[in-house]
């Protein structure tokens, strides 16, 4: 092993969580956007949609442990695990890009919808595990560990807000004006920006700018657990809120203020709860280094992917089958809504060129990151010729806090994917859909994150690595790394 010292330059730190800024930019862009983008300006009837989600996430389950064993088993000659911050990152920004770029139809533009989302998932597979490594490749230091993890979260949370909020406002500006729009009572308007598409997604990432900043604080004030605990709560009650206001406000809904402060309120929770769920992944990496004496990073990373992408699988799928089941019709929102004015153009050109855009800030940000990050915590080269790809399900099998990582990973996943993705059917044009399929995009927004939060805390009310614990672990393997 080749130790750190105690604290990184924030310059290193800022870009370190560059790295997942761009990641998020890209991944926040197309998992938020791209079911509407298939349903709304592609024509994909919701329950294909889903197919290709349930088809390319499943694939993906397979090929994330794969990826870890890839990882630990190279030493490539610019870093063990920042060179895939360029061999796959960039990939990844051009796959983005494809996967809004749908030249066919008919079957074709199935089999081209699972070409793209595919080849985007896989890269963004092989980049995400690299870079979770990565985490704890740079310290061994657990406060140092806390910093790195808040900043970035922040920078992540400020990659999707970039994303959620800016691509409405691209695709639209880039999608030109689409004339007079006819309103229920008879007022017509001219088509503007989709700013309250844009408010409502914004005030889904805003408070990661507020909170974010705090997580070491509240961490060591509520402790782990009591901090998903507490702001689970208050995602919930968001939630609640949101599905309250949405049913009672009618047509009006999606112009209250009190809309955009419920989804304040949840996002609130959501990113609390979950946004030190990440430094979770060091300790049970540390757990292993002390139980086996290899620190299998790329491992864990990997099984801790399988079951993220499995939630986000779950997620995605049901966000699709909802829709599907509860007769969504894509044509009766956007012109119909009482925000008509202010909806996501269908024109794709304009889709492809935003995520031009995207991509190229993505690639440059990755960059940076890049040439920010030096790996100072490594397994040496003997040990890395010894990973083997049945060490994933031995590690799963002998690694009890990994299961119940892996678990709480599910559930939190699920959570948020199926609340993103759901996110822009709910102000574009609710009101105009059937009632049982109003229903169904409420359910998905605001009750089916609820039940997942749920099974969250009941997985992370096991786990069992307090921050004593966690304590004697470094100081076992630092005793026996002396001796």
């Amino acid at each position: 092993m080749v130790e750190s010292g105690r604290a990184l330059e924030w310059r290193k730190r800022i870009g370190f969580g560059a790295g997942d800024f761009a990641q998020n930019l890209v991944f926040s862009a197309v998992g938020t956007y791209l079911l509407f983008f298939y349903t709304d300006v592609i024509g994909l009837a919701p329950s294909a949609a889903a197919t290709v989600f349930l088809f390319v996430q499943f694939v993906d389950m397979l090929w994330n442990p794969l990826a870890g064993v890839f990882i630990d088993r190279r030493h490539p000659p610019w870093g063990k695990y920042r060179s895939y911050l360029i061999l796959a990152g960039i990939p990844l920004a051009a796959f983005s890009v494809l996967c809004f770029a749908n030249p066919f139809g008919g079957a074709w533009k199935m089999l081209y919808a699972c070409a793209a989302y595919a080849g985007f998932t896989l890269l963004f597979t092989l980049a995400n595990v690299a870079y979770g490594a990565l985490s704890a490749s740079l310290t061994r230091d657990a406060e140092e560990i806390t910093v790195l993890t808040a900043v970035r979260i922040f920078l992540a949370n400020a990659g999707c807000l970039v994303a959620m909020a800016g691509v409405p406002i691209l695709v639209a500006a880039l999608g030109g004006g689409r004339g007079a729009t006819a309103l229920p009572d008879g007022v017509f308007l001219e088509t503007a920006l989709p700013w309250r598409m844009a408010l409502f997604m914004a005030c889904g990432m805003l408070p990661s700018f507020v909170f974010m900043p705090l997580l070491p604080w509240l961490r060591r004030r509520l402790g782990k657990k009591g901090l998903f605990y507490v702001f689970a709560s208050v995602a919930v009650l968001g939630m609640a809120a949101l599905y309250v206001l949405s049913r009672a406000g009618g047509t009006r809904s999606c112009a209250s203020a009190w809309i955009y402060a419920a989804q304040f309120v949840k996002a609130t929770g959501i990113i609390v709860s979950t946004g030190y769920m990440w430094a979770f992944v060091p300790e049970v990496i540390t757990y292993s280094e002390r139980t086996t004496g290899r620190r299998v990073a790329g491992i864990v990373n990997g099984v801790i992917g399988v079951f993220f992408k499995a939630g986000m699988a779950l997620g995605k799928t049901a966000a699709g089958l909802v829709l599907a089941g509860t007769g969504y019709q894509a044509d009766r929102g956007g012109t119909h809504s009482c925000a008509s004015a202010y909806v996501l153009p269908a024109e794709p050109r304009a889709w492809l060129w935003t995520m031009v855009a995207v991509a190229v800030v993505a690639v440059a940000l990755l960059v940076f990151s890049f040439m920010q990050t030096k790996e100072r915590v490594v397994m040496e080269a003997s040990g890395a010729a010894q990973v083997k790809a049945g060490d994933l399900w031995r590690e799963f099998r002998r690694n009890a806090p990994l299961r119940l990582l892996a678990l709480f990973f599910v559930a939190a996943f699920a959570m948020m994917s199926v609340g993103n993705a759901a996110g822009a059917y709910f102000m574009n044009g609710l009101e105009m859909q059937a009632p049982l399929a109003q229903e169904g995009i409420r359910w998905l927004v605001c009750v089916v994150p609820a039940l997942f939060l749920v099974v969250a805390a009941i997985a992370l009310a096991r786990y069992p690595l307090d921050d004593a614990a966690v304590d004697r672990l470094n100081r076992e393997i630092a005793a026996r790394s002396a001796s």
